[in-house]
């Protein structure tokens, strides 16, 4: 998982680049049209929360314990939940929420998957 972990920080980190660029044209675009969607602010929190995540995902990879994968559930989780809730006209905000989910689950499998391997010593 260590692996997993290092691709799914640069991953975030060079998708966060992406985000940042289309929401700010998803903001703009809708004070534009003045529609009261708030896609573009969203996406902003997603990626903050995908940057987070992963400098967190680089930084404990070779953590041993829960801590990392807690605050990796809690980053990713809430960047998906966001995402999620207020993706309207930027509809790509769907699938990089989707993305956050993913390594949201991930880091709940290397919690389970841990504990199964300190049980079994």
């Amino acid at each position: 998982m260590k692996i997993w972990k290092l691709v799914s920080g640069i991953l975030s980190i060079v998708l966060c680049l992406v985000v940042m660029m289309q929401s700010c044209a998803a903001g703009i675009s809708n004070a534009l049209e003045d529609n009261g969607e708030v896609s573009g602010s969203a996406g902003l929190l997603v990626a903050i929360f995908m940057l987070a995540g992963g400098i967190v995902s680089i930084a404990t990879r070779k953590s041993e314990k829960n801590g990392g994968n807690i605050a990796l559930i809690v980053l990713f989780g809430l960047a998906a939940l966001v995402g999620f809730a207020n993706y309207g006209s930027y509809s790509d905000l769907a699938i990089w929420s989707g993305w956050c989910l993913i390594n949201a689950v991930l880091a709940v499998l290397v919690i389970v998957m841990g504990k199964k391997k300190t049980e079994n010593v």
